[in-house]
């Protein structure tokens, strides 16, 4: 009789054991179990052992003899096995050495020539070029700009689906809605080589407009189910935006047990990202044109704040990162965009190490290539520049009553980041003086 209360104990102490374990198991099967969507379907799974509180009600009568006992023990090995596994998995976070790169930028920084060190890498990687423009268009606000908290909860789940190769949560914010995960609007495809593989390449069709199609084939309208399944086949997924305002809204990402995600910031002088919009997008800045010719510079204008806002959120960014919180540790790198003019291959070399991918023969081939380019090759929109001479080419475009207010409202910015104040127009378009700061960043690699 004392034997069979001594059994009876043993096996409710095992089985507490076991429904505690299987409450940790279902906490990070939550978090590790896929959506259903059109392009990463469920794939069918085993029926659940039965519950261990339901084993609990058996009486004392039910463990007559040990050999009773073994199957029961044979399911909890079965469930802490289960649970080490799929503990392995949550701390791991994913499977092999599959990398998810975001590079983020603002407009103008040299951000579609740094993204290209990674669309060339090859064929182990899948590059999208801006996929939240779409989010951007489709959540602006009749007066302009959009909502700031719906905006990046919409970024972050787009971009999620993205780096698990599912472009459901993309498809809602793409105008006009795909036909059948099948579009011909989707902004700039022929930027990202990724998507106009032969795999990824549909039949041509002669009536149907695409204005982003792709250049190194002849493809149809492409079929986001077919991007889906190439992008599962590749080692690494990198996305190029100049979208996300704060770096600490992506901490999702970072914490997902499905990603290895790195984040790399690029930056540059706020000086010269002016002077290369007022060219780039000139009809939206006549305000600052007409400022340059004929006085000064209200600062309380919309305009100068606007330049405000936007130099504080690239700080507050880089100083999120550059603090190194246990989120960002070893996934966060910031590269100023002169740098990456005065040393290419290097810099490039640098955050090829940095994400743990492989520096290509493929990738060094275009650096040295698309950095020596002509002067008519390096137009405003190009991935093709002589990268020294565009270093200092704003010095020569830019006012000096301009470059003053930049200083103003972005001076924390610039100081952050080692971009050298001037104090006359003639130290300004003085090339002898450099405005660079020579200035490491946090190594991660």
């Amino acid at each position: 009789m004392r034997m069979k209360y001594t059994i009876s104990l043993v096996f409710i102490v095992a089985l507490v054991i076991i429904e505690k374990e299987n409450n940790i198991i279902s906490r990070v099967s939550d978090k590790l179990t896929p959506k259903q969507t059109p392009q990463t379907p469920l794939q069918p799974s085993n029926s659940a052992p039965a519950s261990a509180l339901g084993l609990l009600k058996l009486n004392d009568s039910s463990f007559t003899t040990l050999s009773k006992l073994d199957p029961v023990f044979t399911l909890m090995k079965r469930r802490l096995e289960n649970y080490t596994e799929q503990r392995s998995v949550y701390v791991m976070g994913s499977a092999g050495n599959r990398k998810h790169i975001l590079l983020l930028a603002t407009t103008r920084t040299g951000s579609s020539f740094v993204g290209e060190f990674f669309n060339q890498q090859g064929e182990n990687m899948f590059y999208l070029f801006e996929p939240l423009w779409h989010v951007e268009r489709s959540l602006t606000l009749e007066g302009g700009g959009t909502n700031a908290t719906a905006a990046a909860r919409a970024y972050r789940e787009v971009l999620q689906g993205l780096f698990l190769c599912d472009f459901t949560p993309l498809e809602s914010f793409i105008d006009p809605l795909p036909v059948d995960h099948v579009t011909s609007a989707l902004f700039r495809r022929e930027s990202s080589s990724s998507l106009c593989e032969e795999s990824v390449c549909s039949p041509f069709v002669k009536k149907v407009f695409e204005r982003y199609h792709c250049r190194t084939r002849k493809c149809g309208p492409l079929n986001l189910t077919m991007a889906s399944e190439s992008c599962q086949q590749k080692e690494h997924r990198a996305i190029k935006s100049v979208r996300v305002r704060q770096l600490e809204t992506l901490r999702p990402l970072a914490e997902d047990p499905r990603l290895d995600i790195k984040f790399i910031q690029l930056v540059r002088d706020p000086r010269a990202v002016l002077a290369s919009r007022m060219v780039a997008f000139s009809a939206k800045y006549n305000n600052w044109k007409k400022w340059a010719v004929d006085g000064d510079v209200p600062v309380d204008d919309d305009e100068v704040r606007k330049l405000k806002g936007n130099c504080d959120n690239i700080r507050m960014s880089a100083e999120v990162g550059l603090r190194q919180p246990s989120w960002l540790r070893r996934r966060y790198m910031l590269v100023r965009y002169e740098d990456i003019a005065r040393f290419p291959m290097r810099k490039a070399a640098e955050m090829y190490k940095f994400t743990g991918i492989p520096f290509t023969p493929q990738v060094k081939d275009w650096v040295l290539k698309n950095t020596q380019a002509s002067n008519e090759a390096s137009g405003v929109y190009s991935t093709q520049k002589n990268s020294s001479e565009q270093v200092e080419k704003w010095r020569f475009s830019i006012p000096y009553k301009l470059a003053q207010v930049v200083q103003r409202v972005c001076g924390p910015t610039m100081k952050l980041f080692g971009y050298r104040f001037v104090n006359s127009e003639a130290m300004l378009t003085d090339k002898s003086i450099s405005l660079i700061e020579e200035k490491i960043f946090i190594q991660n690699f």
